[in-house]
């Protein structure tokens, strides 16, 4: 039997610190937590946001003892670079179901982004549904262009997971644009390593901007604010994934995201808020 690789779930690690409190209560409230950028992991230079919020939200759940990120809301202050980097985080609530908290990432002093996110157990979920519109239609991962890994464009993130895109979508990749501001394609951790609910984390901005099929330049887009909304914990297999722009005005773009999984379940929904590229 071949064995699973691990190397999100390496590149995401943390390990909680001790610091002083004035007593116990203080000390389970508020915590700190260790990790690490790992290489390789980067955008122009810059780590992936995506990867980032996974980093935190790891330290996060640990420090609520809750697994699973129901909801969560990053904003990014500075781009990141390989190297150590420090977790605060601090419990807010602690519910039958959910607990709430926040979560600072710093590098060096400096705060890469902070967070607040409602954790939960999603092993079970159950409740009534209504949904009124199933995954996108897309070629098998076979017949769709994957996105190969490069020292530039495609960056070298693009290395640590595999991606594949629309062959509609994917024509960017030579110089050919829909015009329509859409990216979709399907998404997987390599090596066959399990995604868990933080990876749809870093799934949820791992494809290229939708900017990208757009009259935009090809240029690092740099995301302002991040907000994912987990539903259910992804079945084995390739993520298949959309996201959509319908406004840019004032400098910004929004990016709404669906992801939806192996059995055709949607496991996640995204909005991010980013700059539109500059060139």
């Amino acid at each position: 039997m071949t064995q699973q690789s691990s190397i999100f779930r390496a590149a995401t690690e943390i390990a909680k610190l001790d610091i002083f409190a004035e007593d116990a209560e203080a000390a389970r409230q508020r915590a700190a937590w260790s990790g690490a950028i790992a290489p390789g992991w980067d955008i122009v230079g810059n780590a992936n946001g995506g990867y980032l919020l996974a980093i935190a939200a790891r330290a996060l759940a640990a420090a609520l003892v809750r697994p699973d990120p129901v909801t969560i809301s990053a904003h990014y202050f500075h781009p990141g670079q390989p190297g150590d980097v420090t977790i605060e985080t601090q419990v807010l609530k602690e519910g039958r179901r959910f607990s709430s908290g926040t979560a600072t990432l710093l590098s060096k002093g400096r705060a890469l982004l902070g967070c607040i996110g409602t954790f939960g157990d999603l092993t079970e979920v159950s409740g009534p549904e209504i949904i009124d519109q199933g995954p996108p239609e897309m070629p098998d991962p076979g017949d769709c262009l994957p996105v190969v890994a490069t020292d530039t464009f495609p960056p070298p993130f693009m290395g640590k997971i595999e991606l594949r895109l629309h062959p509609e979508d994917g024509q960017f990749l030579l110089g050919k644009r829909t015009g329509q501001a859409l990216m979709r394609g399907w998404f997987r951790l390599r090596d066959g390593e399990p995604a868990d609910t933080i990876a749809l984390l870093c799934a949820a901005d791992a494809f290229p901007p939708t900017a990208f099929n757009a009259d935009f330049p090809v240029a690092w887009t740099p995301t302002i604010e991040l907000t994912v909304h987990v539903r259910a914990r992804p079945a084995p297999g390739w993520l298949r994934c959309t996201f959509a722009t319908h406004f840019v005005t004032g400098g910004f773009l929004e990016e709404d995201g669906e992801i939806w999984d192996s059995t055709g379940r949607l496991v996640a929904q995204s909005r991010q808020l980013a700059l539109v590229p500059r060139g």
